[in-house]
Order: structure tokens, then C-alpha cells, then sequence
């Protein structure tokens, strides 16, 4: 989001929890300048990858990020700010700012207790 009465890089905030843009905080663009911070992104992943926890948009909701309001797919609300993201927006930020050299941000890795037990000597 645009933030019209701040300057510098305080007019850049995220849509998703309303930070300002900084060099340790990555963000990636959605359409028409919604932003997505790296913290955010890793609550959506965790969230709609791992624990599966998604929420429905209303008919009047769209994705913050790609602005469709009927993808027919999980979404992570954020509890900061109600703004939406579809599970295909958040991989997509997930894919650009973990192959992003200028940033230490990776996909989450699943939790060990949510991975299925193997048997001995198995594949």
C-alpha cells in the first residue's frame, strides 16, 4: 500500500500488516503497488502450505495482490489489517523472494511434528 503522508521509504507499507519498506524488510509487489513483507508471506505460507488453514472471501472480496476476487482457492486473511491473498499469490511472492540473492527469506519448511511417521528402514 501507498501511504500518500509519508516520504521516502515510509510511503511503502505492507498491505498486509501496514510496515514501512525498509533494507532488511523484503517485499514483493502485487498489482497496482500492493506490497507483501516477508513476515507476512511466512505467516500466509505456514498457514495455507502446512497447517492447510485457509479463509473464504466474500463475493465483494478480491486477492489484495492480483486483485480476483473469484479464484476458487484457499486464502490467508491477515488479522492486521482483514486484507485477503489467494494460496497462488503467496507462492508466487514465496518463489521471488526465495530465489532473491539480496534476501536471507526462504519458504518455511514444514514442521517436523506435521511430517508423517516413516517406518524403520523405510523410503
Amino acid at each position: 500500500m501507498h501511504d500518500p503522508s509519508a516520504e521516502g521509504p515510509e510511503f511503502f507499507k505492507c498491505d498486509f500488516c501496514g510496515t514501512s519498506w525498509s533494507e532488511d524488510r523484503p517485499m514483493v509487489e502485487g498489482h497496482r503497488g500492493s506490497l507483501i513483507c516477508g513476515a507476512c508471506l511466512t505467516i500466509a505460507w505456514v498457514e495455507l502450505f502446512h497447517h492447510t488453514l485457509s479463509d473464504t472471501p466474500r463475493s465483494d472480496e478480491a486477492c489484495v495482490l492480483c486483485l480476483e476476487s473469484a479464484r476458487p482457492e484457499p486464502h490467508w486473511r491477515s488479522p492486521a489489517t482483514d486484507a485477503l491473498a489467494c494460496r497462488r499469490c503467496v507462492k508466487q511472492s514465496a518463489g521471488v523472494l526465495h530465489k532473491d540473492r539480496d534476501t536471507d527469506w526462504s519458504k518455511p519448511q514444514e514442521p517436523a511434528s506435521a511430517r508423517p511417521e516413516r517406518a524403520p528402514g523405510g523410503k
